[in-house]
């Protein structure tokens, strides 16, 4: 690297505080009595991270599937409600198969406890599971892909507007991450071709 020139960005490590119990509703963390997911559509996770433009804050919410670690769903929008929740869910929904016993994994936030939140996990035939309180790790997928996409695309980069960080983010995402990006969680493969091989 230093030979070509090349610097290299480290993205900034913080512990985010855990969030408050959530009244609405109890879920027991599932995926601590589940093994590694064997295929796609197993088990998924899911969670809202904060980015900054021009001085605003915009709320982006990911669906990852945990076999490939592929992004198969994500909205952006101006406020955190369950709204932007339900928008990525829907565009999981609308690109993958419900696989029977499916699980969902998010945190404890109101957005992913509402009712009308996990009345369309279960009406779509998915298995709700959360956090345990405190235990802000459980999501740990989730959290390392938010850390990663600031250190790539967000960080050091100027947005001059919401549509120019929504085409960023979905060039990001749909294009770079999914198929270009190796992981070496599985394997030093991309999440599309990590799931080609299990077809």
């Amino acid at each position: 690297m230093r030979e070509a020139g090349l610097v290299g960005k480290a993205g900034r490590i913080y512990r985010r505080r855990s969030l408050p119990e959530n009244p609405c509703i109890k879920v027991d963390n599932l995926l601590r009595k589940k093994g590694a997911p064997s295929g796609p559509n197993e088990q998924w996770a899911g969670d809202v991270t904060y980015l900054k433009v021009n001085g605003e804050w915009q709320y982006l919410a990911v669906v990852l599937d945990l076999y490939s670690r592929r992004i198969i769903g994500w909205d952006l929008s101006n406020t955190r409600t369950v709204s932007l929740t339900l928008g990525a869910l829907k565009k999981a929904l609308r690109s993958r198969e419900v696989k029977p016993g499916l699980v969902f994994h998010s945190d404890r936030g109101s957005e992913n406890g509402a009712y009308v939140y996990q009345d369309r996990l279960k009406d779509s035939g998915i298995r709700p599971s959360m956090n345990r309180p405190g235990f802000m790790n459980d999501n740990v997928y989730v959290e390392s892909f938010f850390q990663t996409l600031k250190t790539e695309s967000f960080k050091g980069m100027h947005f001059e507007s919401v549509s120019h960080l929504r085409s960023e983010l979905s060039w990001y995402m749909d294009s770079y991450y999914n198929h270009d990006r190796r992981h070496s969680s599985v394997g030093f493969q991309s999440p599309a071709e990590y799931e080609r091989m299990a077809a």
